[in-house]
């Protein structure tokens, strides 16, 4: 039941990633049309696409990307045995923890403090625009608490999976 729900979590984050990309997608054309076939250039699609942007990557960030795809410097790791890999593993989870943990409150009140300040054209608060990063914060310190718990990642040296077969 459990990982049930995980899934449909999972499946609706990647929903609001898609739809995210979808909006840039549209802002993009609506943003060529305007200007070369009306010549009417507009800026308020350019502000659309890079606040869908800034969304996608840190939502994408939070809760679609696998521990799995995550890029890491495991060169220490990948050369030692099973204990040294939990070792730093659990050295680097705890590393991520105090770091971006001793930068939340401080991050949290700029991100405050930006209640200010208004985009150009929509007029839209940059907290709100900038809310984004601290649900990307606290979802980094959940998933290295897990590491930190569940111990890291199995290392793996073959490349992912592919259906379709080599020619």
């Amino acid at each position: 039941m459990f990982d049930r729900v995980l899934s449909l979590l999972h499946r609706f984050a990647e929903a609001v990633a898609a739809l995210f990309l979808g909006v840039i997608f549209v802002a993009f054309i609506v943003q060529i049309a305007l200007r070369y076939l009306f010549n009417w250039p507009v800026g308020w699609t350019s502000e659309v696409s890079l606040a869908a942007w800034l969304w996608l990557v840190l939502w994408g960030a939070a809760f679609v990307l696998k521990d799995s795809d995550e890029i890491r410097m495991d060169f220490i790791a990948a050369n030692a045995g099973p204990r040294m890999r939990r070792a730093v593993g659990a050295i680097a989870a705890l590393g991520v923890i105090v770091l971006f943990g001793m930068s939340l409150p401080a991050s949290y009140a700029y991100v405050s403090f930006m209640k200010v300040e208004k985009s150009s054209y929509l007029g839209i608060r940059m907290d709100v625009m900038y809310a984004i990063y601290l649900v990307f914060v606290v979802a980094v310190i959940a998933r290295s608490l897990r590491q930190l718990v569940r111990g890291p990642a199995p290392l793996t040296d073959e490349p992912p999976s592919s259906s379709s077969s080599a020619l």
